[in-house]
């Protein structure tokens, strides 16, 4: 379907890893909904050793970096989450049929950032209520859509030490 007599993949061959970045975006939503309906702000509940459901509002970014700004930092991440998923967009159209570990790394990055997204539009802070500690020393609370963006970002990196060092001097 779709291809051409050389056998290239039409343009949008990749895009269809969509589907699951659109699966992202509604886990990512979904449990933040459910988190924000079943937990009081800032009451951790826990649920086995180490780990608690703690509702938390955070307006930086990640490690609530820039949360103490004075309000300008939302407009300036939803423009900085914008930018960088139109760019892995175009890098995902880009992709070779046989790039599919990079495919799924660009979506799970892209439903990420688009649910954080969301939430700094519609709630001026992004949801988050993972939290994991040990004794006194705790984790930055975080979410399904950072779940996924790191995810993403470290199977890219892993994909840098999983491909040839140079790559273009195939035949030689």
């Amino acid at each position: 379907m779709g291809k051409s007599g050389d056998g290239a993949e039409p343009r949008a061959g990749k895009l269809r890893w969509l589907w699951l970045t659109a699966l992202v975006i509604a886990l990512d939503l979904g449990t933040k909904a459910m988190a924000t309906t079943m937990l009081s702000y800032g009451n951790p509940v826990p649920v086995m050793p180490l780990f608690n459901f703690t509702l938390l509002h955070n307006t930086g970014a990640a490690f609530s970096f820039l949360a103490g700004a004075a309000g300008w930092q939302r407009w300036f991440f939803v423009i900085l989450a914008l930018v960088v998923s139109v760019v892995l967009v175009l890098w995902l159209r880009k992709l070779e049929r046989h790039e599919t570990w990079s495919a799924i790394a660009f979506a799970l990055i892209l439903g990420g950032a688009l649910g954080n997204v969301y939430d700094r539009v519609v709630h001026g802070y992004v949801v988050d209520f993972l939290h994991f500690y040990w004794q006194n020393w705790h984790f930055p609370a975080f979410n399904l859509a950072d779940t996924a963006i790191t995810i993403g970002a470290a199977m890219i990196i892993l994909d840098t030490f999983r491909k040839p060092a140079d790559a273009g001097t195939k035949g030689d």
